[in-house]
């Protein structure tokens, strides 16, 4: 509970700070709707209140209460302030609407998408892909410096396809199947899980909601975030190559149990890829949403599940609806609390006043790399959405930049990622905040080191 009595003055503090230094500049002010508006009560309780739903997130460990919950009632209670603001200050209402719609826009589409890819995801993993993946690491034989090495390479490997948070759980297992007798194993082991799969689904528009968020935006091509290869790559090997000295080089104990895949499985597989590869045409060659190209093949997963049900057994039916219920609602209902809340300051004009102080202030460079320390504290979704939210001039180079902080700074802290905090749940008391944070100047080695691979091969 301790860390979080620091990460909560320490967020409380860096906003404040950064609120006043905003506030101090009247060039900004009079960009606004009105210049009592940003500083009335109302607006400065909207900043209150976007805070203490985070702080909530923040505690998700002990509370165990979903993190959507909190920021969908701040993203409310936000626009429920502005409505306020709206009648007292004789803005028009129309406005307040058009505004609310225009997040209803950016939201859906991004939702369509990541359901479509959760959806994917489920069936494949009840096509019982990722279990004999995992069955034939855990069988496999090879020592556990071996698996350290393993794991975190298909972590990073993986992740660029499903999300980091499947990747970390899948790896995970593997982990904890074969060092339950060696504690020291299984710390470093998820450390290095988490690295990579950050790491890796920074080069990838689909390894990252943050990816994709910009790839949508339209900032950066598709082909162009491979260009992040070698500094995500160099992201993971860094800190993975100094904790390797530490793995011990023993032998696991094996398992006898031989997990294989289900029927269709592999047709499932190329599904998948189609469907990604359909996403990329709709938007390159067709000028659709990439989503579209995404709802298109799922319709097709739901047609090929339904015929191979049918002409299969009985007992082996295949509800892809029932996976579409089984998708990661808490993250995508957690979406929508930031897309509002991050909407409702903008409409406010905080961050047009954060972008003044932060880029214009601090300088693009500087901000971009100090937004990956910022998303090891407050999750990158938030952070992305608030720089992409701001919309600074930024050429490519600089959007591969904030790209790659913010994808990977999220791995210095065990909270600062979805596969970070999932890792804790699931091996508790083998990796937790401290064996983490013990490790952080070794993962800040390999963020500073990504940056400067970033600057000679992309700059």
């Amino acid at each position: 509970m301790k860390y979080v009595i620091g990460w909560v003055g320490l967020i409380v503090l860096c906003t404040v700070g950064v609120i006043s230094s905003a506030l101090a500049s009247t060039d900004v002010l009079t960009t606004q709707t009105g210049g009592s508006v940003i500083s009335s009560p109302l607006a400065l309780l909207c900043i209150g209140i976007f805070i203490v739903s985070y702080l909530a997130v923040l505690t998700e460990e002990f509370s165990h209460m979903r993190k959507s919950k909190p920021v969908m009632l701040g993203a409310g209670l936000i626009w429920i302030c502005i409505a306020l603001l709206a009648k007292t200050h004789d803005i028009d209402s129309e406005e307040v609407h058009h505004a609310v719609l225009g997040g209803l826009e950016e939201y859906s589409s991004l939702m369509l998408f990541l359901l479509a890819a959760m959806t994917y995801v489920s069936a494949l993993e009840e096509r019982n892909v990722f279990g004999a993946l995992r069955g034939k690491l855990v069988q496999s034989g090879l020592s556990l410096r071996q698996l350290f090495w393993v794991t975190g390479i298909v972590a990073f490997f993986l992740s660029p396809i499903a999300d980091n948070l499947t990747t970390a759980l899948i790896m995970g297992a593997v982990v904890m199947a074969v060092g339950q007798k060696s504690p020291k194993f299984i710390a470093l082991a998820c450390i290095n899980i988490v690295c990579a799969a950050n790491a890796g689904g920074a080069f990838s528009p689909f390894g990252d909601i943050t990816t994709l968020m910009v790839w949508q935006a339209g900032h950066v091509e598709f082909s162009g975030f491979f260009a992040l290869f070698l500094p995500s790559l160099t992201c993971f090997l860094v800190p993975a190559i100094i904790m390797s000295f530490f793995v011990p080089d023993d032998q696991p104990e094996t398992s006898e149990t031989r997990e294989v895949m289900k029927r269709g499985a592999c047709f499932f597989i190329f599904l998948g890829v189609s469907t990604i590869a359909m996403a990329i045409c709709f938007e390159q060659f067709l000028g659709l949403p990439p989503f579209m190209g995404m709802m298109t093949g799922m319709s097709i997963l739901m047609i090929s599940s339904y015929v191979l049900t049918k002409t299969g057994c009985e007992k082996d039916t295949i509800d892809v609806i029932g996976h579409v219920e089984s998708a990661e609602w808490d993250t995508l209902l957690f979406f929508f609390g930031v897309i509002f809340s991050v909407g409702g300051l903008s409409y406010l004009g905080f961050m047009e006043l954060a972008s003044h102080t932060m880029y214009d202030g601090w300088g693009v460079t500087q901000t971009n790399i100090a937004l990956g320390g910022i998303s090891a504290l407050i999750d990158n979704i938030p952070v992305m959405f608030a720089v992409l939210t701001m919309n600074p001039e930024l050429d490519q180079f600089q959007w591969l930049l904030v790209t790659l902080t913010t994808g990977v700074g999220g791995s210095l802290l065990s909270i600062g990622s979805a596969a970070g905090v999932a890792l804790m749940g699931t091996a508790k008391g083998h990796y937790t905040f401290f064996s983490h944070l013990k490790w952080t100047p070794v993962i800040a080695l390999g963020y500073v080191a990504a940056i400067g691979v970033h600057y000679v091969v992309n700059g």
